[in-house]
């Protein structure tokens, strides 16, 4: 048989080399059949290298009949890039969260990456997924969750995987953040309430992170610069059943609020669900509420709920380029801050 004029290799019929096939077809596979060495075939599936046309097709034939895909580990070794991205994230009780990831997963791929999901408890500190990313052999790590603590940030910086924290502002030479701007979407909804003639004030907290600490300071910030001092603060969790148990405990007491502010909008269907079933109040008549997500169930005419709405695509956009900027040696992406804008959604719930 007539040899390669690119390898000296034999070549061999299909039933031939499908007989001394391992389960899962290797690229000697695809050589033998193809006619051609292992390193045409490598070359053939990588980008951008030297191989004839001929022997290209030669080589994408024979894959196709045994059903080969290149590995990536080679790539790995020679590069010491996998085009992996890990995105950490928690929270999938709310639906805020599944679109996020959504927004990531498109992202990257769009730029030919892979993610790895890592699911963390929301509002718990990821270190012990650490040293699973890390087997991975990762190019960066998005967290969706904004908690990591210095032994965290610091192994990352020792390993020198890029990290971008969403909501977060811990910052080192490795470690960025890119946040919604919390503490103004706080002051927007203080102001709005305000505005519409809210006499009593409270807010529902989530647990403590740093997105519900910028929220809630930036609403009782606003509060007391326009006069106002008392402020009353149930604890809510992030959850829906978080957010109805407070409203039970604000109902209930002697002075019912009128102005609500919730540090997400999961807490503040909860709270309206909660009026509505147990005390017969509904917003705008007897109270008003407002949220902060922008998640997609709060605009259901149910609900009509205002909010401060998360620019997730602009957040996730900004991952990408942070994490960019570290691939591409760029020395301004170390420890940045990026504070995205967030949109006031002025709906029923406030609209007296």
């Amino acid at each position: 048989m007539k040899e390669d004029e690119e390898t000296g290799v034999d070549g061999s019929g299909a039933a031939a080399v499908k007989a001394q096939q391992r389960t899962r077809p290797s690229s000697i596979d695809v050589a033998r059949l193809a006619g051609v060495s292992q390193s045409a075939v490598s070359r053939a599936f990588t980008e951008g290298a030297s191989v004839s046309k001929k022997t290209k097709e030669k080589v994408f034939e024979a894959a196709r009949e045994l059903g080969y895909k290149p590995s990536i580990l080679p790539r790995i070794l020679v590069t010491h890039r996998s085009q992996l991205v890990a995105v950490v994230i928690g929270g999938m009780y709310n639906p805020y969260y599944a679109n996020l990831f959504e927004l990531f997963t498109r992202r990257f791929q769009e730029n030919g990456y892979q993610v790895l999901v890592f699911f963390v408890d929301h509002n718990e500190y990821f270190d012990d997924a650490i040293p699973l990313i890390m087997r991975y052999r990762v190019d960066g790590i998005i967290s969706a969750l904004s908690l990591l603590s210095d032994d965290a940030a610091d192994e990352c910086a020792h390993m020198q995987v890029p990290v971008v924290l969403f909501n977060g502002k811990r910052q080192n030479k490795w470690v960025s953040s890119i946040c919604s701007d919390n503490v103004e979407g706080g002051r927007q909804i203080a102001t709005l309430l305000h505005s519409k003639g809210g006499k009593h004030f409270a807010y529902v907290t989530g647990k403590e992170t740093l997105a519900n600490t910028d929220r809630q300071a930036g609403y009782i910030g606003r509060l007391r610069e326009l006069g106002i001092e008392n402020v009353t603060i149930v604890e809510g969790d992030f959850h829906y059943d978080g957010g109805y148990l407070a409203a039970d405990t604000l109902f209930s007491g002697d002075v019912r609020p009128d102005a609500i502010f919730c540090a997400n909008d999961l807490m503040a269907i909860g709270v309206v669900e909660c009026a509505r079933e147990k005390y017969g109040l509904d917003t705008p008549k007897d109270f008003m509420i407002a949220g902060f997500d922008g998640a997609i169930f709060g605009g259901w005419p149910s609900y009509g709920l205002t909010s401060v709405r998360q620019n997730a695509e602009a957040m996730v956009d900004g991952s990408f380029e942070l994490l960019n900027h570290y691939w591409q040696g760029d020395e301004t992406a170390e420890g940045a801050l990026k504070l995205i804008p967030g949109e006031l959604l002025e709906r029923r719930s406030t609209d007296r």
